[in-house]
């Protein structure tokens, strides 16, 4: 399965999330909602995973958590904010570049539309 299979997936899936639960919510829930409903369909997920980040060939523990990894490849990054600003796409440009991920989603549940909260990120583009 491919990143665009994936992101496909998470759309689809977070669209569901977002219909039964609404706008409104901390961003936990919505984390743990979709934690499930990707686990449902069978796919790799980890929740919380510690991000080191590399320096002069050192380990640094600086305290990077990525919401959800997908597959090992597709990085999710859960908002639940009035708006997503450009800190919300930086920090997870920098989680696909520490992970070596070539696409994420940043998705936003606080929206009365959920494809208005949703923005696609590839690795090193804006």
């Amino acid at each position: 399965m491919n990143e665009n299979d994936i992101a496909k997936i998470v759309f689809n899936l977070g669209m569901k999330v977002h219909k039964a639960l609404g706008p409104g919510l901390l961003e936990s829930a919505y984390q743990e909602c979709l934690y499930y409903e990707l686990k449902k369909a069978g796919l790799k997920v980890k929740k919380e995973m510690a991000l080191p980040l590399v320096y002069n060939d050192v380990k640094l523990e600086v305290g990077y958590r990525v919401d959800l990894l997908v597959e090992n490849k597709f990085i999710i990054e859960i908002k639940s904010v009035e708006n997503l600003n450009d800190v919300h796409l930086a920090q997870l440009l920098t989680y696909l570049k520490l992970a070596d991920c070539k696409l994420g989603m940043l998705i936003n549940f606080n929206v009365s539309f959920f494809k208005n909260g949703v923005k696609r990120v590839i690795n090193g583009y804006f």
